[in-house]
């Protein structure tokens, strides 16, 4: 059997396909999974084992297509589910079930605060397409996340300046919508004693150095732009807790034993993307401001604030989400 998934995008939901390629696996341990998506996400797919080979968009979507054609899948699961995903499978011999995004649903939400989602977390949605596979029910516990040895971090040698334990901290976000505003982090720093370590991209170093300059009486290492996405893994594979927007490395981090505290914005967790933990956890914690007539304004987030007061975020408690920490 030859299977096609197919994500495009981005680091959450296609850590959130990894549950899909071990449950197929599971079913049926002779067959050639292949998953599609973009070059940019090569090293993130490292994360999960299982897959036989990777075929990657760059430049021509049509030798892409023609690759992908020339493989003769039996089954392709569009996990993705757009136009050009659909562009992609188009004349293709093979089965092909696709994932439902809800779309409408979602816009009811956002535009008139009509929630008519199903109270299903987007994974349990995800492996409901293997019914064309004939897999009718999955017995899930969390997602997993693999970290080659080649990316695992030594933190006493890497961060000598870490005294014991401390809490990774995930500043970055696509949409400034979905970001805590730097004067926020730094009421929740100011909270508690903790040993901070921020991680993130290239784009938020400056947030992360400004941080590290105002918060002198504390201990604060900015790892933005120095780690790849496999090392921010090991990372806050190993921190006491995560601190996080609705971002990727909270998808990264729920396939882990840390404490996940995360802070939503203009999004929110009924959309099916809160982290992914089956079984529960009791230290989890989501924050988010109730009672707001606007949320959630976006499905994915805005550049800016759509009534220009974020109090989305601007609202948030940081003694609370402080004391989360402190208490675990």
């Amino acid at each position: 059997m030859k299977i096609l998934l197919i994500r495009f995008s981005s680091i959450g939901d296609i850590v959130l396909t990894f549950p899909v390629v071990h449950a197929i696996r599971k079913a049926f341990p002779e067959a050639k999974i292949h998953f599609a998506s973009k070059k940019s996400f090569e090293t993130l797919l490292l994360g999960t084992k299982g897959i036989h080979k990777f075929h990657f968009l760059s430049d021509s979507f049509s030798s892409f297509k023609s690759e992908i054609k020339s493989e003769e899948f039996d089954y392709i699961i569009d996990l993705h589910n757009n136009l050009r995903t659909r562009r992609l499978t188009l004349g293709i011999p093979a089965k092909i079930a696709r994932f439902d995004k809800l779309n409408l649903r979602k816009w009811l939400f956002t535009k008139f605060k009509f929630n008519a989602l199903p109270n299903v977390h987007v994974v349990d949605r995800y492996l409901e397409t293997l019914k064309v596979l004939g897999i009718n029910s999955v017995d899930q516990t969390r997602n997993q996340f693999h970290i080659p040895t080649s990316s695992n971090i030594n933190i006493l040698e890497r961060f000598p300046m870490l005294n014991g334990s401390y809490v990774a901290v995930a500043i970055g976000a696509q949409f400034k919508t979905k970001r805590v505003p730097k004067e926020k982090w730094l009421e929740i720093f100011r909270e508690t004693d903790s040993q901070f370590l921020i991680v993130g991209g290239e784009m938020d170093r400056e947030i992360g150095d400004w941080l590290v300059d105002n918060c002198p009486s504390k201990i604060i290492v900015n790892t933005c732009g120095e780690l790849t996405i496999l090392e921010s893994a090991s990372v806050v594979s190993q921190a006491k807790s995560l601190l996080t927007n609705d971002t990727g490395m909270m998808h990264i981090a729920a396939c882990f034993d840390t404490q996940i505290i995360s802070i939503w914005g203009n999004t929110t967790p009924d959309f099916g993307m809160s982290p992914y933990r089956p079984q529960g956890t009791k230290t989890d914690k989501i924050f988010q401001v109730d009672g707001l007539s606007c949320r959630p304004c976006s499905k994915i987030g805005h550049q800016e604030c759509p009534k220009k007061h974020f109090r989305c975020m601007h609202e948030q408690d940081a003694k609370a989400i402080a004391q989360c920490i402190v208490k675990n």
